[in-house]
């Protein structure tokens, strides 16, 4: 089973002035992360404003992908090093989830990051048939349980059940419940040591790490990865007086990064800090003024 732990990154997608996809700031990204010791990379997920962008064959997600596994394959070449991409492939229509899931299998991406259901609001028996049908695909699935983005809550019961099913590996938690995730933790991970609990929350990293959990899957670290990985990595070595130090380092941006919406928080303070970035595509708006100071006093004070 493909074990994950330590810190991955939901990108960001740049575009340029006009709302196009900023190819060559996205490999430019992509070469940061790896250059910065990242763990993983998570394209194509939320944070990467999927819902806007093209997915017809040749188009703008299949190029996205194109650069990644390009420059991750390249970076393992000369290095030696791993690095896993799970790929962004939710959708609640299962019949697409399903197409999104061979699209990952397809181009060699180590896992693919599935959402529950959105808007349909499904029922548990719902939800895990949508999990059987994607976990038959053949390649590694991390669900994605949010309830403030889905409207439904994976509750632990019904992740037990999903965690039985082939090639499910793990769960990027951002319910924002702790206990839910120790929960997980106690009734799943216990019986499954190598299900990964990666957290969804950037604030919440040091917490679950330090009741079992395994990681990150971080919006913060699209600007600052080495930071994020030290942190994460300090609290899995069981180093907590060095983890806590990392994490309240952070706490300002972590709170920043996220202060009017996402990705919206994180492209704007990426662009303060000149890194490839630009506009988020309608409906998403650019940050407000006072948002922009909130996230522009938080880099100060967090020296990023």
């Amino acid at each position: 089973m493909l074990k994950l732990q330590g810190a991955f990154t939901a990108m960001i997608t740049p575009m340029k002035s006009d709302c196009s996809v900023d190819y060559e700031g996205f490999r430019k990204t992509v070469k940061f992360q790896l250059e910065q010791g990242i763990d993983g990379l998570v394209p194509l997920g939320t944070t990467a404003e999927t819902p806007t962008l093209d997915e017809r064959p040749g188009q703008e997600e299949d190029q996205l992908i194109s650069i990644v596994m390009e420059e991750v394959r390249a970076f393992e070449n000369a290095t030696g090093k791993h690095i896993p991409v799970i790929l962004g492939a939710g959708s609640n229509n299962t019949k697409d989830a399903v197409a999104y899931c061979e699209r990952a299998k397809k181009a060699g991406a180590d896992a693919a990051l599935v959402v529950t259901p959105y808007y349909n609001k499904p029922s548990k028996e719902g939800i895990c048939q949508h999990f059987a049908a994607v976990s038959k695909v053949g390649i590694p699935i991390v669900v994605y349980n949010i309830a403030g983005r889905t409207g439904v809550n994976i509750t632990t019961d019904t992740l037990a059940r999903i965690a039985e099913l082939p090639n499910i590996v793990g769960v990027k938690e951002a319910s924002g419940n702790i206990n839910q995730m120790m929960e997980v933790i106690a009734t799943i991970k216990s019986k499954k040591p190598d299900f990964a609990v990666l957290s969804g929350d950037d604030a919440l990293t040091l917490p679950l790490i330090s009741v079992g959990g395994d990681g990150i899957i971080s919006v913060v670290s699209n600007l600052a990865p080495a930071a994020v990985v030290e942190m994460a990595h300090k609290a899995l070595e069981g180093d907590f007086d060095a983890a806590r130090k990392a994490h309240y380092k952070l706490l300002p941006f972590f709170k920043a990064a996220f202060v009017d919406g996402n990705p919206t928080s994180i492209k704007y303070a990426m662009s303060v800090k000149g890194m490839p970035s630009g506009p988020c595509r309608l409906p998403l708006a650019e940050v407000n003024d006072g948002a922009k100071k909130v996230i522009e006093d938080a880099l100060k004070e967090c020296g990023l």
